[in-house]
């Protein structure tokens, strides 16, 4: 019997070769939904080096002379997380999106991981791809809104001068253990979620085959049954790309993450997004985000859309709809977006 089970290095092999085909199948594949296949365009590819010395993956899409949006992802994720997005975009604008560090094919450097780090990371971003006096505006999704906020608390000097808006959806502030509803019956009403139950949850190297039990779990969990098909298929392709150490040691820190008030130092027009169907961070972590910017007067919008928590995908044509307008209002011309 034991001849047969694989042992520990084979089976560390298929994982990683399904990573890598998950990866290659994010950059070739060809959907009947074509706003999700990889972009036609050019791209340029933009070194960046951390505070540490890790380099990071970014690309540039669109016109070099367009005005700018900056695109992270979450966790778990990789930049072709933004591939509705910069189908949408990107002949009009300058899109940039970047492989956090430790996803997709940015390195983890040797720094502790905080969200410090994160914040300085988005400035080396930022550093590297806007030129003097030009702002864009900064969209982050789940751990990269929470990026965006940590930047806001680190640098509050720099959001006037580099950001024009901010479009924050699926995000929260902290807690995330605390008002999750991910597992049945926790934290609806009296019933909590103890920690440890939570930072076991997240931390855990968690690998998820492509079997029909673990599509409909992922869809389930982090995403709305409603959603299906092409979007759900490439959704779930954008989660198995991210190897599991990566996965568990991210899930870490949004166990303890607190960007505390950094949202409210974004001082510039600011949206947000929440998922009525999101139980990663279900609407209560907007509302907080919301409550923040409107003491500091930023507040330019708040919408909830009937996904999950990945909604930037799930439902791109609205969310493309919203991002047109922050983009039209913050840069004077409200542009038209295919499929928006």
């Amino acid at each position: 019997m034991r001849a047969m089970l694989p042992n520990r290095a084979d089976l560390t092999r298929w994982v990683q070769n399904r990573v890598r085909a998950h990866r290659a199948d994010l950059r070739t594949r060809t959907y009947a939904n074509a706003d999700l296949n990889p972009p036609a365009g050019p791209y340029e590819v933009v070194p960046v080096t951390t505070t540490d010395g890790a380099h990071l993956r970014v690309h540039a899409y669109g016109p070099a002379d367009g005005n700018v949006l900056v695109l992270v992802h979450g966790w778990t994720c990789c930049l072709e997380y933004w591939t509705p997005q910069i189908n949408a975009f990107a002949d009009d604008y300058r899109v940039i999106a970047y492989d956090v560090r430790g996803h997709g094919e940015s390195e983890a450097g040797t720094a502790p991981l905080t969200t410090d780090q994160l914040a300085a990371d988005l400035e080396a971003v930022l550093d590297a791809t806007l030129a003097s006096g030009q702002r864009a505006v900064l969209v982050g999704h789940s751990l990269g809104g929470m990026t965006v906020q940590a930047w806001a608390g680190r640098y509050p000097r720099q959001v006037q001068q580099r950001a024009a808006a901010v479009l924050l959806t699926n995000t929260a502030a902290g807690q995330l253990i605390a008002e999750t509803t991910v597992l049945p019956f926790f934290n609806r009403g009296a019933v909590r979620l103890p920690f440890l139950a939570g930072l076991l949850g997240l931390s855990l190297p968690i690998v998820f085959p492509p079997v029909a039990p673990v599509r409909w779990l992922l869809r389930r969990q982090i995403m709305s049954l409603d959603t299906t098909g092409d979007i759900a298929e490439f959704a779930q392709n954008i989660v198995r790309s991210c190897p599991a150490r990566v996965r568990g040691r991210f899930g870490t820190l949004l166990s303890y993450l607190d960007v505390g008030r950094g949202a409210a130092n974004l001082t510039v027009p600011t949206s947000i997004i929440a998922g009525s169907a999101d139980d990663m961070t279900p609407v209560v972590h907007a509302d907080r985000i919301v409550e923040m910017l409107t003491e500091a007067g930023s507040l330019d919008g708040y919408r909830i859309l009937p996904t999950g928590h990945l909604g930037n995908v799930e439902a791109y044509r609205e969310f493309n709809g919203e991002l047109a307008r922050v983009a039209g209002t913050a840069f004077g011309a409200a542009q038209q977006v295919v499929g928006a």
